[in-house]
């Protein structure tokens, strides 16, 4: 179960992480936001977006490491985050900014990380 609430709470985590570093983007797309609006306002939305992925990423690695009685290994739980993160930022992409084609050598790319996580799990 501690494994399942991790995987749930990292990806939950990597939703509001993509719309922080990404959001604005789409925003100034839509021109909520403009490229004249100052970096300092585009960074402290982007905080306030980053609290809510930090609430849930701490408490996720917390809840899933070894050392806390979870089911992943440091490395095993960054593995996991950074696959989980190449899922969620490739689906955001794709419905967000669809001017954004994927290609061949993304699937490459999705392919090596599914491989590093196979890898990460042998004992």
């Amino acid at each position: 179960m501690k494994a399942w609430l991790t995987i749930l709470l990292l990806v939950i985590s990597n939703i509001f992480m993509t719309f922080a570093w990404y959001g604005h983007l789409k925003l100034q797309q839509l021109k909520l936001i403009t490229s004249n609006t100052p970096l300092i306002v585009v960074i402290l939305i982007s905080w306030v977006i980053a609290l809510a992925e930090y609430s849930c990423q701490v408490p996720a690695n917390r809840i899933g490491y070894q050392g806390n009685g979870g089911s992943f290994s440091l490395m095993q739980l960054k593995v996991i985050q950074e696959a989980i993160t190449l899922i969620i930022f490739t689906i955001f992409t794709v419905v967000f900014f669809k001017g954004e084609p994927l290609q061949w050598n993304h699937f490459a790319a999705f392919g090596c990380l599914i491989a590093a996580v196979y890898f990460v799990f042998l004992k």
